[in-house]
């Protein structure tokens, strides 16, 4: 006899909070926040708590997916640009169009793009240049663009 009782994931705790917010530092804005884990052993990540296990465990509580093989974005146009802590990158991929871009292998639910937005991340500056050096060895052409007030 199947059940119609809905299964809900744990309630979400300090301790959940303080494994969640490393992840936010790494996530960028392309009209919705996208979180780019490429190699979860990689020591960019792992430097910051983000491993394959915390992975997991934020998946079970129901703020990530999580996928092996990764989630790729498509249908980008010549350009187009990703923000990262409010600052613009434009990325230049080589055709004109249907062109896609690799997003690792975490999205965040809607629960978790909720929590991102009030999570207190910071900045990390030498993970802006992992991407932007990954993204120019995968042949695009990948400027920031300087906000003026």
């Amino acid at each position: 006899m199947v059940s119609d009782k809905k299964i809900e994931a744990p309630a979400f705790d300090e301790n959940d909070a303080a494994l969640f917010s490393p992840l936010c530092q790494f996530v960028w804005v392309q009209g919705e926040p996208l979180p780019l884990i490429y190699d979860v052993q990689h020591p960019i990540y792992t430097r910051q708590g983000i491993n394959l296990p915390v992975l997991e465990y934020l998946q079970v509580i129901g703020l990530i997916t999580l996928e092996a093989t990764g989630y790729v974005k498509r249908k980008f146009g010549k350009h187009t640009r990703l923000f990262y802590f409010g600052r613009p990158t434009k990325i230049q991929f080589p055709k004109e169009a249907h062109n896609q871009l690799d997003l690792g292998h975490v999205l965040l639910t809607d629960k978790g793009k909720a929590l991102a937005t009030v999570c207190n991340a910071t900045r990390n500056q030498e993970f802006y240049e992992y991407v932007t050096e990954r993204w120019a060895r995968q042949g695009l052409v990948v400027s920031s663009i300087l906000k003026r007030y």
